[in-house]
């Protein structure tokens, strides 16, 4: 009996890291899809972030500094807060040298004691509050602006249109709890040509499986009723 117990305890957890699997492939194809940036860039951008990410707790002029990277098209953003004045030098000075693959390094940090646990999750909360609001417009995809919220400051980076970038704008503005927004745009005249196409394939998949779906509907209503005496 605890043999049978067991097979079927290792079967379900194989189906579930499966499905877990399964999913994640499905969700990384759809990102790495609807992404500007080229699968290099991406896979740049994240080494980059591995890098830095490990980089403060190995300075010993940085190891009491609190920082976050943000990492678009290998050009970085710094926030958080440092010690010293000398130390926002070190951190200037140091951190483009960090990975050879670096194109620019913004530095928003500043010299100040490290922010508290409570703002950290509020500053949390606006972000995850803007990327909700993202969700609910349709003039520019989520995936193409990323955000990072620090001590209030909202800072927008990605390759975006002017359109989308003042729409982008407009609701990170009117988001509760926003104190400032800070534009780190890359800015596009128009929008891909691949893209247009991909949506416009989409929107007419979209429209056919829509029609579809009420043909069969209306089949269903016009056909006969079961007959419960056969």
């Amino acid at each position: 009996m605890k043999k049978i117990i067991l097979s079927t305890m290792l079967m379900a957890s194989t189906l579930f890291l499966t499905g877990c699997f399964i999913t994640t492939a499905i969700s990384t194809t759809f990102l790495l899809s609807n992404d500007r940036r080229s699968s290099g860039e991406i896979i740049d951008d994240k080494s980059i972030q591995f890098v830095l990410l490990s980089w403060p707790s190995e300075d010993k002029i940085l190891q009491d500094a609190h920082l976050n990277f943000l990492i678009y098209n290998k050009t970085v953003l710094v926030t958080g807060e440092v010690p010293t004045a000398a130390a926002l030098d070190h951190l200037t000075a140091q951190a483009p040298s960090q990975d050879f693959k670096i194109k620019k390094v913004i530095n928003e940090a500043r010299v100040a004691e490290n922010s508290s646990l409570f703002n950290r999750i509020k500053d949390s909360a606006i972000t995850a509050q803007i990327e909700t609001l993202f969700l609910d417009q349709e003039v520019f995809n989520p995936i193409h602006v990323k955000i990072t919220t620090e001590n209030r400051t909202v800072y927008l980076m990605g390759s975006v249109t002017q359109r989308e970038a003042n729409f982008a704008t407009k609701i990170v503005s009117s988001a509760q709890g926003v104190k400032r927004v800070v534009k780190l745009f890359h800015y596009l005249k128009d929008r891909p040509a691949a893209e247009i196409k991909r949506d416009k394939q989409r929107k007419i998949e979209a429209e056919n499986e829509a029609k579809e779906a009420e043909r069969q509907r209306q089949e269903e209503l016009l056909s006969p009723a079961f007959n419960w005496g056969k």
